[in-house]
Formats: structure tokens, C-alpha cells, sequence
């Protein structure tokens, strides 16, 4: 007998948690980068999330919870994903740089290259960009079939043929300043377009 859709589903959400987990075992594992006792900072959210979220580099409190968009930033795009009609269970965040070392450059390239490895598993439908030390990071990986994404802030656009990008300003150094706030939620304001036009599955 085949098998329904929703068995088919549930399969490939069993293999996303598998990687993701293995993807996490192999990070706090790694020795590539000087972090000393410190863990890395570990991606959050859905396995299999339509909207993924990049950033560049951890915040002091996302080290010290070892979890992505923890603290402010998250708890902003929680309060924006309410406003926006988002289900926050269709959201997975990350960073470029996950060890929390003192200078970002101490990263080592194949750290950094393991966001190819989250990107492949999550299979997202749209990756948001945060600031532009994450949008040339990801420009640099080489991404299955991608095309480099501007720096346009708010304008929907191609990385892949099944993958959409969108371009915002760093959250972290926007949450402090009224204008850089501003600038943050008008480009952020097309995730709520985009995905009210996302067709149901």
C-alpha cells in the first residue's frame, strides 16, 4: 500500500530532525575555531521551516543561551511575526559565525561553510538576510544553483530557482536607534506580503 502524503511528510521531518541533530553533535565537536570552553551558538526553530533567518554573528545573550535569536532580536520578530499574520512555527534562525569567538575573522572558513549544510536540510522556501556581513557570507558559499543576492533592502529575490531572499538591515544594531528600527521594519513589512501570498499546503 503507498504511502498517504502525511506519512511521506513525517518522513522527511524524522530526516531533517536526524541531520539537524547530527549537524549539531559535529558543531560542538568541532575544534576548528578558538572558543575556548564557550559552545556554539546552535540555529533554532522548525526543521523543515518555510522562512529561514541569517545572521552574521551571536549577541552576548545568544552565547550565553547557546541559541539563535535569543533575546531581544528575538523576542522583536516574535511581537513582528504576530503583527505580520507569521506562524512563528514555520521559522528557523541561524547564524554565519556560531562559535562565540572574540574576532569574527578567528572563524574558521569550514564553520562558517556549515550554514550550506542547515540550508540543505531546512529547505526553506525564503531566506531573510540580515545586514550585510551576512549577505556577503552568504554570497561567498557556494549555494546549489544560487545567484548572489543585493543588498536591496525589502525587495523579494531569487538565491535559488525553488528559493526565494530578502534583504534586511542588521536586527541587532537596529534595535537601539529609532531611524535604524524604522529602516529594519519597512524592509522586514514584505515577509508579512510574502507570505500572505504563500499559496497553502
Amino acid at each position: 500500500m503507498p504511502a498517504t502524503d502525511d506519512e511521506i511528510r513525517e518522513k522527511y521531518l524524522e530526516r531533517a530532525i536526524r541531520e539537524l541533530n547530527q549537524l549539531t553533535r559535529e558543531l560542538q565537536e568541532c575544534d576548528l575555531c578558538p572558543r575556548g570552553q564557550l559552545m556554539p551558538v546552535l540555529g533554532s526553530g522548525h526543521p523543515q521551516a518555510d522562512i529561514f533567518l541569517l545572521k552574521y554573528a551571536p549577541t552576548k545573550a545568544e552565547i550565553e543561551e547557546g541559541v539563535a535569536f535569543y533575546g531581544r532580536a528575538g523576542s522583536a520578530l516574535m511581537k513582528s511575526f504576530k503583527r505580520l499574520g507569521i506562524d512563528p512555527l514555520t521559522v528557523y534562525g541561524t547564524l554565519c559565525v556560531k562559535c562565540p569567538v572574540p574576532d569574527t575573522e578567528l572563524a574558521a572558513p569550514e564553520c562558517r561553510a556549515r550554514l550550506l549544510g542547515e540550508l540543505a536540510i531546512v529547505q526553506p522556501r525564503i531566506v531573510v538576510v540580515m545586514g550585510e556581513e551576512a549577505l556577503q557570507e552568504l554570497n561567498e558559499l557556494d549555494v546549489p544553483l544560487g545567484r548572489p543576492v543585493e543588498a536591496t533592502p525589502g525587495e523579494i529575490q531569487k538565491l535559488t530557482p525553488a528559493c526565494d531572499a530578502l534583504y534586511v538591515p542588521d536586527i541587532d544594531s537596529a534595535l537601539d536607534e529609532d531611524s535604524s528600527k524604522r529602516e529594519f521594519w519597512d524592509a522586514f513589512r514584505a515577509l508579512g506580503d510574502w507570505y500572505a501570498a504563500f499559496p497553502p499546503y
